[in-house]
């Protein structure tokens, strides 16, 4: 990766944090004044702007600057948050990220019709549509120590301002310290005048810097917005001392300043000064692919773990037992340590939603009150990539079915604003994720029909199921209630991808509804995908893993108990009837079956017959290759210590058989 790759990937996930800041804040401007909120955007804007312009992306500055300028206006109180002012801030931020998107790709973000997006902003702001010209960029290449930006004083003039000296020292990790030097500066420069840096601009532009400057700058913004700019999850140290007042017509000619190497310290028994605080880095950030690369290692480790044992079992070697067991230990301590710095909270997908349902809301002539609630509940990466378009397509049925228009809404006794919740929680070894409106609910009847008139059921079979098991019609590819095809549903396109998605991550998705009422979604995730605890069983001698998670009971297979209804075996257990399997097609046929597992998943059960079990241990299951492809009944392939390739079998399929 080439330097300016690096400075680019540091760009666009600062840029982003930035992006998701100010559409979440907008959302919450638009319920009502909130200063909070309008100070967050003009950071994040502000922040935005200053990168855009010390990486020389002169379309991302220019609107950054305008939608500043509108803000800026609406912090003055001469300019009142309506509909029409945040669809169009909305669509700003929209730009924005379509040219964050080209920057990502290589490009240099700047849209053909730049002037007219600029406009569009600037004509909220009374006399300022005039954007034909373009914000100046700083060039490349050696500049002087310091760039007076007098428009920070509003044009020259006596001023009152104060003289800091700042002393920031950045982090060991971070990748591109060049690039956030040269960010920070840019970001001082536009709040202040720079009467000296050490060491140059160039040396912090493009050579090598080691991560230290100090910077001595008149400024009438205050201590707080010093304070903003010199902070970050990049900066190890932020020393902010303010030195005396001074009242001057314009930006000071430059005056060199000791360059000191002392750093404040807490004094005994106290606590240190804000100004003088060392701030220990918290977090840092590590491209996820460094992730996936050491959790691979991990996995290798585990399989090894258990070759290891096996050979230890054999030899029986005292001394390889106690070193086993130490090794045993660390292993495992890494191994929760990996899946923990691997779970993300649902709020970096929950987060993305609130636009969503506004913007569906006001298409439909609909009021909706969006609620969160259980967003720092964790998950896996790997099951949170999978996670974004099911939530998305639940969300858009919610509106869109569910929902009513608040005429009709009032008319049912109902408030005219419709409530929707999307929650997480964890239940045991698993997350439930809930997406639950308080609409109209779903007609049990009017599916039967919809799914007979489909050719899905004959009408005999339509009246004999039960209301849930109605519902489970709705998850039957091409099936819709919807009687009205928009651009939003009634494609035949939707819950049938939910439940396909959802089971991909190996989770199960299950709906209730009461008419009138409302509707309930339920989506049932394992928090990892990647090591996961079975029991090892062999069948026809054949050795396979079931999760540990999906065997409910293990009992004794006596033949007087089976019965055959049918075509189908069925064994009574606890006076419940359950269909019972042999996997004759995947093993061949066993006549040494002698134990029977019973299997659940959520509501469903099924027996499976074994030959013997071998034990519980954990395992990494990988996914079968491109090569294999798809195998019904089997989720993937695990390899334990001895070095055999082991099938999982996949639970949610087997029980679908029923």
């Amino acid at each position: 990766m080439s330097e300016l790759d690096a400075y680019r990937s540091l760009y666009i996930a600062e840029s982003r944090e930035n992006h998701e800041n100010i559409v979440k804040n907008l959302l919450v401007l638009e319920t009502g004044s909130d200063e909070g909120a309008i100070g967050e955007i003009f950071r994040s804007a502000h922040s935005l702007k200053g990168m855009s312009a010390s990486m020389g992306f002169e379309g991302m500055e220019r609107l950054c600057h305008a939608m500043e300028d509108v803000f800026q206006e609406i912090r003055n109180g001469s300019l009142d948050v309506g509909p029409d002012l945040v669809d169009d801030l909305l669509a700003g931020v929209d730009d924005i990220e379509a040219m964050l998107d080209d920057i990502e790709a290589g490009g240099q973000g700047i849209p053909p019709d730049i002037d007219d997006k600029v406009r569009m902003l600037k004509s909220w702001i009374p006399g300022g549509d005039d954007s034909s010209e373009p914000v100046s960029v700083p060039a490349a290449g050696p500049e002087p120590d310091y760039i007076p930006k007098e428009d920070a004083y509003g044009g020259g003039g006596n001023f009152p301002s104060n003289r800091y000296r700042i002393r920031i020292q950045l982090s060991d990790s971070c990748d591109s310290r060049n690039l956030r030097g040269m960010i920070t500066l840019s970001n001082l420069e536009e709040i202040g005048h720079i009467e000296s840096l050490i060491p140059e601009r160039s040396i912090i532009e493009d050579g090598d810097f080691n991560g230290v400057m100090e910077v001595e700058i008149i400024s009438d913004a205050g201590r707080e917005a010093l304070e903003i700019i010199t902070s970050g999850t990049d900066v190890h140290l932020a020393e902010i001392t303010e030195t005396d007042t001074v009242v001057t017509p314009g930006p000071p000619p430059p005056e060199p300043i000791v360059h000191e190497k002392k750093t404040e310290k807490t004094p005994p028994g106290g606590k240190a000064e804000k100004s003088g605080q060392s701030k220990e880095i918290k977090n840092i950030r590590v491209d996820i692919t460094r992730l996936d690369r050491m959790m691979n290692l991990i996995e290798d480790l585990v399989i090894n773990r258990g070759r290891i044992t096996q050979v230890a079992e054999k030899y029986r070697i005292k001394e390889l037992d106690e070193t086993l067991n130490m090794v045993e230990r660390s292993v495992s301590d890494l191994q929760d340590l990996m899946m923990k710095i691997r779970m993300i909270p649902l709020n970096h997908t929950f987060n993305r939603f609130p636009r969503t349902v506004r913007d569906l809301a006001h298409r439909e002539g609909k009021e909706v009150e969006f609620i969160i609630e259980g967003g720092e509940t964790e998950l896996d990466r790997s099951v949170m990539d999978g996670l974004n378009d099911p939530l998305l397509h639940l969300i858009r049925n919610a509106i869109d079915h569910g929902i009513e228009i608040p005429e009709k809404r009032v008319a049912a006794g109902k408030p005219p604003k419709g409530t929707l919740l999307l929650s997480a929680k964890r239940d045991r070894d698993n997350v439930i994720i809930t997406i639950e409106d308080d609409g109209g609910g779903i007609n049990a009847d009017k599916v039967k029909e919809k799914a007979v008139r489909a050719g899905l059921i004959t009408s005999e079979a339509a009246e004999a199921l039960s209301r849930e098991e109605a519902y489970e019609l709705l998850f039957c590819p091409g099936f819709s209630t919807a009687e009205v095809i928009t651009d939003v549903s009634g494609r035949g396109v939707g819950l049938d991808v939910v439940k396909n998605s959802i089971e991909s991550l190996k989770g199960t998705v299950r709906v209730d509804s009461i008419e009138g009422t409302g509707t309930k979604f339920e989506l049932l995730l394992p928090p990892t995908m990647a090591i996961v605890n079975v029991m090892m069983v062999r069948i026809n001698n054949r050795r396979c893993a079931i999760p540990v998670n999906n065997v409910v009971e293990v009992a004794s297979l006596s033949e007087e108990r089976i019965h055959r209804v049918g075509q189908q075996e069925v064994i009574v257990i606890r006076d419940e009837v359950l269909a019972l399997d042999r996997l004759d097609d995947m093993f061949g046929r066993s006549e040494r079956s002698e134990i029977l597992l019973v299997l659940q998943n959520q509501n469903r059960k099924r027996s499976l017959a074994v030959d013997m079990i071998e034990g519980q241990q954990e395992v990494v299951i990988k996914p079968l290759s491109t090569i294999v492809g798809l195998c019904r009944g089997v989720s993937g392939v695990t390899i334990p210590g001895d070095g055999e390739v082991v099938p999982v079998l996949d639970v949610n399929s087997i029980l679908k058989e029923m």
